[in-house]
């Protein structure tokens, strides 16, 4: 069994030990390991270094949220840190994406680097219908995030986060190359949806058209994650 590059497992947990184990155990079948607010708040930019060290790539989830400036400096900084994939809320608004993307571009080209692959974050998956009009956001979920998408597709991002509900909307939309990040995915064999309400498996949203999917409590709370991470690979790919 190979690595699947279509795999990202979220390193929701708090501690840098149990952050280092997971990436150490599942390097060899995973190619992307997800930093949240959580992990990168507490450790900063040590625990991304330690999952280069381990031949692995970071998508950092931050969901970058400010005036223009700031949202295109803290991407800026990003870039200079060799993550594979970075955030932006899109409702921090057009120009500030435009700013991020532009001053990822820049800094990418200056440094000789890879540049990372920037993508903005549209309704949450724990967000349902009902949960968009204390947002101000008019229209069902999948309207909101289409505009959102468009929205990030004009200021020069190359993807989104969305749930497998949306992507294919968003691919028939907005076009097979525009990239599509999901969360909120549960294997068959790990139904329990948490705090998430539109949730899929790994299958059915790889079948949606999904280019990357972020697993994270099916396999980090599991007894045996390197197994967990076998199956899903399996599932991917059935």
């Amino acid at each position: 069994m190979k690595k699947d590059p279509r795999l990202i497992v979220a390193l929701d947990v708090d501690s840098y030990k149990k952050a280092a184990y997971l990436v150490k155990t599942l390097s060899e079948y995973v190619k992307v390991f997800k930093v949240g607010s959580v992990l990168f708040t507490k450790y900063g930019p040590k625990i991304i270094k330690y999952i280069h060290k381990r031949g692995a790539k970071v998508f950092l989830d931050l969901k970058y949220n400010d005036i223009p400036n700031t949202v295109a400096n803290a991407a800026k900084e990003a870039t200079r840190l060799g993550v594979y994939m970075l955030n932006v809320h899109a409702l921090s608004g057009k120009e500030a994406m435009k700013k991020a993307a532009e001053a990822v571009s820049q800094e990418a080209k200056k440094m000789r680097i890879f540049k990372p692959i920037v993508i903005a974050v549209t309704v949450l998956t724990s967000l349902h219908d009902e949960d968009l009009s204390y947002l101000g956001l008019k229209g069902n979920v999948k309207e909101a995030v289409l505009r959102l998408a468009r929205t990030a597709k004009e200021a020069g991002f190359d993807g989104v986060v969305a749930s497998g509900e949306e992507t294919q909307y968003i691919k028939q939309k907005i076009g097979s190359d525009f990239v599509v990040v999901t969360p909120g995915i549960r294997p068959e064999w790990a139904r329990e949806k948490g705090d998430q309400k539109r949730v899929m498996t790994p299958k059915e949203a790889i079948k949606n058209g999904s280019d990357f999917i972020v697993v994270g409590r099916p396999v980090i709370e599991n007894r045996r994650p390197l197994k967990a991470v076998k199956n899903i690979i399996k599932e991917i790919n059935s």
